[in-house]
C-alpha cells in the first residue's frame, strides 16, 4: 500500500539540489540548431521550421533537459524563449555551421559556479596549476611521461619537441617534405595548403572546446598553460585533441586547391559533435577534480551554499542570524 509522503519527505521533493538539475553528462544535454526560429508559445519553446515540402513544421524543446543550446546560422530566437531557457538554466551559444565556431554565449543566472570556483583556485595556485599542466601533457603523451620535478618551462620544452616529432611524421607519411608550423594573417595566402587547413581546423576546434567550458560555467579566459588572452582555457583544453583531430586532417589536404574550406567541411561533416563535447566537459572535470565521482553526484550536495572563510561552506537557504 502507498502512503501519501510525509512533511519532511515534501519538503526535500520540493527543495532542488544539484543531483536533480539537468547534468552535462546527459543524453540530450547539448542540441544544435539552424536555419529554424525559437519561440515561447502557450505551451513552452519550440523550433519552428518552413519549408515549401513540407510547409510549417513545429518541435517543442525539452528545455528541463537541456543544459546547452547551440544556435547556428540561419537560427532567431524570440526575447520570450531566451527568458523560458534562462530560468530552466540552460545556457544558449551562437555558433558557426555545425557548432564548430561559438561567437557568443549567454549564461543563466542559475549556472552553478563549482566548477568556476575549482578553476579559480587551482588558477590562482601555483603548485595546483603546475600539477593540472603536468596532467595535460600526460593525457596528451601518456601516463609517466612527465619526469617528477619537471617546471613548466620544462613541460613546454617538452611538448614542443614532441609536436615538432608528431609533425615530422605526418610530413614524412604524406610526402608533403619539410613541414615548419606557421600562421600569419597578413600573410594568409603564402602559407601552404597544411598551415592553412590545420589554422581552419583548429579554429573549428576551439569553438567546441569555448562552448564546453562556457556550459560548465567556467571562464574561458583563465588558463593553465596559456595565459593573457580571453581564450587562454579554449587553448589550453583544445590542445589535447589536435594530435588526433586536426593536425592529421590538416596534413591529409596537404594537395588541396582550397585547404581552409575544405577543412572546415571535413572537420564539421567527420566529426561526431555531441561526443566531443561530452568528452570535453568530461576531460575538464577530471582535471579540475581528479577524485571526483562523475557517475555519483551527491543527492544532498544544496543548489546554494554561502561561503565562510574559517568554517568552509555553509548551508544556504538557512537563516544564519540566531545561532546557538
Amino acid at each position: 500500500m502507498n502512503h501519501p509522503p510525509s512533511g519532511d519527505t515534501r519538503k526535500r521533493l520540493a527543495a532542488p539540489t544539484v543531483a536533480m538539475l539537468p547534468r552535462i553528462a546527459d543524453s540530450l544535454s547539448f542540441l544544435y540548431l539552424d536555419i529554424v526560429r525559437v519561440l515561447q508559445d502557450d505551451t513552452g519553446v519550440c523550433a519552428e521550421v518552413t519549408s515549401e515540402r513540407h510547409g510549417r513544421q513545429t518541435v517543442y524543446l525539452p528545455t528541463a533537459a537541456l543544459s546547452c543550446i547551440l544556435l547556428g546560422p540561419g537560427t532567431s530566437i524570440t526575447a520570450r524563449a531566451l527568458a523560458t531557457l534562462a530560468r530552466h538554466g540552460t545556457t544558449v551559444l551562437i555558433t558557426g555551421s555545425g557548432g564548430v565556431r561559438c561567437y557568443a554565449g549567454a549564461q543563466p543566472d542559475s549556472l552553478s559556479t563549482t566548477w568556476l570556483e575549482r578553476q579559480a583556485h587551482a588558477w590562482a595556485d601555483d603548485r595546483l596549476r603546475l600539477a593540472i599542466a603536468t596532467a595535460m601533457y600526460e593525457k596528451r603523451f601518456g601516463a609517466g611521461t612527465v619526469p617528477p620535478g619537471t617546471t613548466l618551462k620544462q613541460l613546454r620544452g617538452m611538448e614542443g619537441q614532441r609536436v615538432k616529432a608528431h609533425y615530422r611524421i605526418l610530413a614524412q607519411q604524406y610526402k608533403v617534405g619539410r613541414f615548419r608550423r606557421s600562421y600569419d594573417p597578413a600573410q594568409w595566402d603564402q602559407q601552404d595548403p597544411v598551415n592553412q587547413a590545420l589554422s581552419s581546423a583548429n579554429t573549428c576546434l576551439y569553438g567546441i572546446v569555448h562552448a564546453a567550458i562556457l556550459a560548465l560555467g567556467c571562464s574561458p579566459a583563465l588558463g593553465f598553460v596559456h595565459s593573457g588572452n580571453q581564450q587562454a582555457l579554449v587553448y589550453d583544453i583544445a590542445d589535447l585533441y589536435k594530435a588526433e583531430l586536426t593536425i592529421p586532417l590538416a596534413f591529409s589536404l596537404h594537395a588541396s586547391t582550397n585547404p581552409e574550406a575544405q577543412a572546415r567541411r571535413s572537420f564539421r561533416d567527420g566529426l561526431r559533435l555531441f561526443r566531443l563535447l561530452l568528452r570535453i566537459v568530461h576531460d575538464i572535470q577530471n582535471l579540475l577534480d581528479p577524485e571526483g565521482d562523475r557517475d555519483a553526484p551527491d543527492p544532498e550536495e544544496q543548489l546554494i551554499d554561502l561561503w565562510d572563510p574559517v568554517t568552509g561552506l555553509l548551508a544556504g537557504g538557512t537563516n544564519h542570524g540566531v545561532e546557538a
